[in-house]
């Protein structure tokens, strides 16, 4: 759920809980340099235990606090996480989740080679689901040498990772090698999704594959393919240069275009690790984590 601004927030807020029949309070937040909500914290109006100021115990002062917080629920975390596990099975509800079904079937009669693969839990909900066309087969037959695969879409409706599996045919076109929606970002998931999409390509493993830095991914293809390649897509790390170092006064004076040099200037092991050197001495970025786990990274 998305709001405008903070006071629509706020107002929805106000008016879901009068309905409810309790208030709400601001416990925390935090303002930008322009004065823009940055994040806020709300929370229901009797939580906390009062604290009474008047010395006059036989008159005390009125109050609705009534220690009312989540250290004080009658259920626990493992109540907690069982209901997240449950609500992500559910996204896509029982309709949505037999309208794809029927929509796989249908496809499946239609056109002989279309694979598909659904994973229900104990109770029969759907969980992950993977598919390909006979296109996609086909195609990775011929251009499978090197595969992307990414899960940073998100659907709009049921915001359930989109996971693509992504090749290059020799017209330098991007082709879909298979896709699936998953309900969650782990081991167990990606375990099962990359078995699946080995089954439909007949076990035959990419020579290369690009991911971002998911280190349940990572963990998962050294195990499900262990003679591909595994390399870090360079478009998502880049993404992130702007976060790690904005805050730096040099950022836009030097250090920036020397880290980019770095990156697409340097042909070999060589000259990267020259320019690198210079570039971590110059703006003394020896401490940096996240410079050293990608640097250390290199390696695998």
């Amino acid at each position: 759920m998305e709001f405008n601004s903070f006071e629509d927030l706020l107002s929805y807020y106000k008016h879901y809980v009068k309905k409810c029949g309790f208030g709400v309070m601001t416990q925390r937040s935090e303002r930008s340099e322009n004065q823009s909500v940055r994040y806020v914290t709300l929370g229901c109006l009797q939580r906390g235990k009062a604290r009474n100021k008047n010395s006059n115990v036989a008159n005390p002062c009125q109050t609705g606090k009534m220690d009312c917080g989540f250290e004080n629920l009658t259920f626990f975390e493992k109540d907690c996480r069982n209901y997240i596990d449950k609500a992500r099975y559910l996204r896509l509800g029982a309709v949505g989740a037999g309208a794809l079904r029927d929509y796989f079937m249908r496809m499946q009669y239609k056109n002989n080679g279309f694979f598909v693969l659904m994973d229900l839990d104990d109770d029969g909900r759907l969980k992950n689901v993977f598919w390909a066309d006979p296109r996609s087969r086909v195609a990775y037959q011929y251009f499978g040498d090197v595969v992307t695969f990414d899960t940073t879409y998100l659907t709009n409706r049921y915001r359930m990772p989109f996971a693509l599996f992504v090749g290059v045919n020799h017209h330098g076109q991007s082709i879909l090698l298979g896709a699936g929606l998953i309900s969650r970002e782990d081991t167990e998931t990606f375990t099962w999704l990359f078995q699946t999409w080995s089954q439909c390509m007949d076990g035959i493993a990419p020579k290369a594959i690009i991911i971002d830095q998911n280190i349940a991914m990572k963990n998962v293809i050294t195990i499900i393919f262990p003679e591909t390649r595994h390399r870090l897509c360079m478009l998502h790390i880049l993404k992130k240069v702007p976060e790690k170092f904005e805050s730096y006064a040099t950022y836009r004076n030097g250090l920036k275009t020397q880290l980019m040099k770095c990156v697409y200037d340097t042909q070999t092991i060589e000259e990267f690790e020259e320019c690198w050197d210079g570039f971590i001495n110059t703006y003394d970025l020896h401490e940096n984590t996240w410079l050293k786990s990608l640097y250390a990274e290199r390696e695998h």
